[in-house]
């Protein structure tokens, strides 16, 4: 029995059921070359380098589709500094994350980041959505809130619009903004996640969607999890996390271990990271704010507003100690570095193999 396409699929041009997030453009190209759907996450892009990001990926696809995620938080404020932003900062978080550079010996950040020179405001985010509407992606996703203006002029462009939701109400309040795909994402998601188990979730979502579809997140790194996603009526699986193996993500040498060494329980929700909930594989940055005598995060952007500098160096020094990154409970099914191909023939045969098994059950 093969992985046939779903009805998503037929629509988008894509061979499988698999829908892959990445913030690389290698990752996406690769994962559109083994027939799959590629969607590229732009949150963490500063909006002059996001034009050519995207000629990037469209070049490497030579035509094939894919997709654009982009976060849409609300209350941000309209326009913000990040200096403006820093300016507000408590002097109790302040002296707290110094005295983590200082104890650890973080160096400066070498190079300008998203992270090291923007705050996330609403007139950033219409830069980046103005950026996602003049380009050639087939789908336009978006994450942590939605605007409607976004979606109207999307779909007047052509482009299939896709919202993550993690609960019930959240789903009927996209539909009634006219959404046309739900990736139901439960609680075992890497990145900014809700309350709900994947499980528990994705029927749900499959019972008010009606006629519109739905896919599968949180937690899934295997075939078979995506054949069950399959049966629980959604029509394909949204996978993030297993791309951070993958030789074209060029994952930091000590991130990467600490991804194959880790497993779910290695995973946490934390605030520290963003302002907002947020499943991080552990390290010892993370723990220090779960330890007692630590200050409550701040809410976004705020928090990234103290931090940010110091994620941008435990990056670029590659420190094994601190360095950490979004990861969903599927951290299970990275066991050492490979590639977005060997990946996705691994999950379509994993698959076909689960497909099998379930036949011989009738």
């Amino acid at each position: 029995m093969g992985l046939s396409p779903t009805p998503i699929c037929d629509r988008l041009g894509v061979r499988y059921p698999i829908f892959g997030f990445s913030h690389s453009v290698d990752v996406v190209a690769e994962i559109a070359r083994a027939g799959g759907f590629g969607v590229l996450g732009i949150a963490r892009e500063m909006p002059e380098d996001i034009p050519d990001m995207l000629s990037r990926v469209e070049d490497a696809l030579d035509g094939k589709p894919y997709g654009i995620d982009l976060m849409l938080p609300k209350n941000v404020p309209k326009a913000a500094t990040l200096d403006s932003m820093r300016a507000t900062i408590p002097r109790e978080h302040q002296t707290f994350v110094d005295g983590l550079v200082d104890r650890y010996q973080l160096p400066e950040p070498s190079a300008p980041s998203f992270f090291t020179t923007q705050v996330r405001s609403e007139e950033l985010l219409q830069e980046q959505s103005e950026h996602i509407l003049r380009s050639n992606a087939a789908a336009v996703a978006t994450a942590i809130g939605i605007r409607p203006d976004l979606i109207a002029r999307a779909k007047a462009a052509g482009k299939l619009t896709i919202s993550l939701v993690g609960s019930v109400r959240h789903a009927r309040k996209v539909l009634d903004m006219g959404v046309e795909v739900l990736v139901a994402q439960g609680y075992d998601a890497g990145g900014h996640t809700g309350p709900i188990g994947t499980f528990s979730l994705v029927p749900q979502i499959v019972a008010v969607a009606g006629d519109r579809p739905v896919l599968a997140a949180g937690g899934i790194a295997t075939g078979g999890q995506v054949v069950a996603s399959l049966a629980m009526g959604a029509q394909g699986a949204w996978l993030g996390t297993l791309w951070l193996a993958a030789r074209e993500n060029h994952t930091p040498a000590a991130l990467l271990r600490r991804l194959i060494d880790g497993d779910s329980e290695a995973t946490i929700i934390t605030r520290a990271h963003s302002g907002k909930p947020c499943r991080v594989i552990r390290s010892e940055w993370i723990d220090a704010w779960q330890a007692p005598g630590a200050p409550e995060p701040l809410g976004m952007p705020l928090q990234q507003a103290l931090t940010g500098d110091a994620f941008v160096a435990m990056h670029e020094s590659d420190d094994p100690r601190l360095i950490y990154e979004a990861a969903g409970q599927s951290v299970f099914g990275i066991r050492g570095e490979t590639t977005v191909a060997d990946q996705m023939a691994t999950l379509v045969e994993e698959s076909e193999r689960a497909m099998r098994q379930l036949s011989r059950l009738d």
